[in-house]
């Protein structure tokens, strides 16, 4: 079965590189309008846009804080005044940087975040809900394996992608009656801007792989074809689950 997202209306936040801009291709790929929402990074977001227009392809940019509650409205109405609806939303925006609870500034380093990985989540939901009761739509958010077992030196990256899982599943049930299915996806290491300046060294892959029974690194595609298949018509009874990108290097739903 091909899939097909013609007639559907996507928005990606962080949407401009790494999975982000994976996700972003492949549900173009599929038919879908994609909304690409990114910060600061204008030339990314410009590069993905002309690439997926050169295959035919939808889609157009939106800058926007999705981490602010006004800028995530305002991110969430200017697709419904272009488009007038919205059928998917994949939150994926998101950092992650070293933060040892002896760092001097550790307290500034947990709520900045927070801030980025899970209360833009609940932003963007918050927002898009109308419309998506509209459309009986699709959320997939963007979790990690460090949410699910802990990463030490990065405490706070996991609390704010474990924090997506238990507000993944909350939402699933909260919604179901409007026929609004919520999953999400949970990758482990995957070949990303993020993750290139500590998997680039040779004895960091080598103890990451380590820890991979697949024994390599996802890229990113891995992780928004898993998106794709949530967003489509096969995940029509799926809801309130979390999909493991990782190579089974964490066995747990």
């Amino acid at each position: 079965m091909k899939i097909d997202l013609s007639q559907k209306v996507a928005l990606i936040t962080g949407g401009s590189r790494g999975i982000g801009a994976a996700t972003s291709f492949v549900l173009a790929s599929a038919g879908a309008t994609v909304a690409i929402n990114y910060l600061q990074n204008k030339k990314h977001a410009q590069k993905l846009s002309q690439k997926i227009h050169r295959r035919k392809f939808q889609s157009f940019l939106i800058q926007g804080d999705v981490s602010d509650f006004l800028q995530a409205e305002s991110v969430v109405h200017q697709i419904i005044d272009r488009m007038g609806r919205l059928d998917i939303v994949v939150n994926n925006a998101g950092i992650w940087e070293k933060n040892p609870l002896d760092n001097p500034r550790a307290e500034e380093a947990w709520d900045k975040t927070i801030k980025v990985n899970l209360k833009s989540v609940f932003n963007v939901c918050v927002h898009a809900l109308p419309h998506l009761a509209k459309t009986g739509g699709r959320i997939i958010n963007v979790s990690s394996s460090a949410g699910q077992r802990g990463e030490a030196n990065y405490s706070h990256y996991a609390a704010s992608k474990g924090g997506i899982i238990a507000f993944t599943k909350s939402l699933a049930c909260e919604l179901a009656h409007q026929q609004i299915l919520v999953n999400a996806v949970a990758p482990g290491w995957v070949w990303t801007d993020m993750s290139t300046k500590h998997l680039t060294r040779s004895s960091y892959r080598k103890e990451a792989l380590k820890q991979i029974p697949l024994g390599k690194i996802a890229q990113p595609e891995d992780v928004a074809n898993a998106i794709l298949f949530l967003a489509s018509p096969l995940a029509n009874h799926i809801t309130g689950e979390v999909i493991n990108v990782n190579g089974g290097s964490v066995l747990n739903g």
